[in-house]
């Protein structure tokens, strides 16, 4: 047998169980300054329209504040509510309107997270978590997650078309 040919084989057999093996890193997406600004702006205009003053925070996937507005007379605990509910949709990659059950047990008495609605994930091809969105301020949750919703619409189709 050629030599060459030998050392390839050999070359093959030593690699290819390296070659089946699963990645040791994986990609993450996340969401650019530029697009987490576009979706708190977007969260803003879309109460404004409503009346109503509120506080929007952008999250990354580890719940680390990337942006947050709080518009002109909107309460200063807006802030902080908005904050804890995009934290609570980033770590549980859901709207916090679908926690509300959860709001009594254990989990949901743990200090940083708020079950109630406002906060929702930002996905990446419906599937890949980028960011989490989180807004306090209108009377009822219901606005406050349709704001969020409307400032991640911002960007989501450009969001679908990166996958």
């Amino acid at each position: 047998m050629n030599k060459r040919l030998m050392a390839g084989l050999i070359a093959f057999c030593v690699t290819a169980p390296v070659l089946a093996e699963e990645a040791l890193t994986v990609p993450l997406k996340r969401l650019s300054l530029d697009a987490a600004v576009k979706v708190a702006q977007g969260a803003i205009d879309a109460c404004r329209e409503k009346g109503i003053q509120i506080a929007v925070t952008v999250v990354d996937r580890e719940g680390n504040v990337q942006v947050a507005l709080r518009d002109t007379i909107a309460a200063p605990i807006t802030l902080k509510i908005s904050r804890m509910k995009a934290f609570t949709a980033v770590n549980f990659n859901a709207a916090t309107s679908s926690m509300a059950t959860r709001a009594e047990s254990p989990i949901g008495r743990v200090e940083g997270l708020v079950m109630s609605a406002g906060g929702v994930p930002v996905l990446v091809g419906g599937s890949a978590l980028a960011a989490g969105v989180g807004v306090s301020g209108a009377p009822d949750g219901a606005d406050d997650e349709a704001c969020a919703l409307a400032g991640v619409a911002k960007i989501q189709d450009d969001l679908d078309m990166a996958m």
